[in-house]
């Protein structure tokens, strides 16, 4: 039954606290989890040629937008 102090479920004071940090981290994680840029690390960055290449295999653009996007790249 109830005691007076808490919910009758050994959370107070302390644990409490503990509790909703957890709950918030957990919120933090999850949410950084889904939002993570496209399944690459952390710190590896595409440049502009590789981007290009990867639309190229898969299908997005052909092989003339493709040369002229090079060579408006390249310069």
């Amino acid at each position: 039954m109830f005691n007076g102090h808490g919910f009758g479920f050994g959370f107070g004071g302390g644990f409490m606290w503990l509790f909703w940090i957890l709950i918030v981290l957990a919120i933090v994680w999850a949410v950084r989890a889904a939002t993570a840029g496209g399944g690459t690390s952390h710190g590896e960055e595409r440049t502009p040629m590789q981007i290009l290449e990867e639309r190229l295999a898969r299908g997005e653009i052909d092989e003339a937008e493709f040369d002229r996007k090079r060579k408006a790249l390249k310069g």
